[in-house]
């Protein structure tokens, strides 16, 4: 009886862990043509916070992580906050030439999100896009990188 009680209680915390990481902070990416602001129309592409109590308290930053004739480079985002709490669009401050991977981190009341999202010729390339429920890692940008400039995510 008291294994039962015990087996019972373990399904029950693990079903409220995965229902906590379920709802958890986390970004959702898009294209700028779907943001009713005027400034986000020339955007890269624009995402939302999700998961966040108060979506203005947010804290988001990030950077354009590079390949540029075979040397590294990063160049902080200017991330532009919409009308809407909790949703951004990302301008391309990077230069053209090169891979790049636009690495996004944010926390809202202690949880955290991150984002790598790799830039084609063409725009985003969402089907490689990669989220976690942390920031990135150096490692995965490299491999996110490596892929992308072997033409792996294209």
């Amino acid at each position: 009886m008291m294994r039962f009680v015990m087996l019972r209680f373990g399904i029950l915390v693990c079903a409220s862990a995965l229902l906590a990481f379920a709802d958890g902070f986390s970004f959702t990416i898009g294209s700028p043509v779907a943001s009713p602001d005027f400034h986000a129309k020339g955007a890269v592409f624009v995402f939302r916070t999700d998961g966040c109590a108060d979506p203005a308290k947010s804290q988001i930053a990030g950077t354009a992580e590079g390949l540029v004739k075979g040397a590294r480079r990063s160049v902080a985002l200017k991330i532009l906050a919409m009308t809407k709490p909790g949703v951004y669009a990302v301008n391309q401050n990077w230069p053209p030439e090169g891979d790049w991977v636009v690495n996004l981190k944010g926390t809202c009341s202690g949880a955290h999100a991150g984002a790598l999202v790799p830039i084609g010729p063409k725009g985003i390339i969402r089907e490689a896009s990669k989220f976690f429920p942390r920031p990135a890692t150096d490692a995965e940008i490299e491999a996110s990188l490596k892929a992308l400039a072997q033409g792996g995510n294209q």
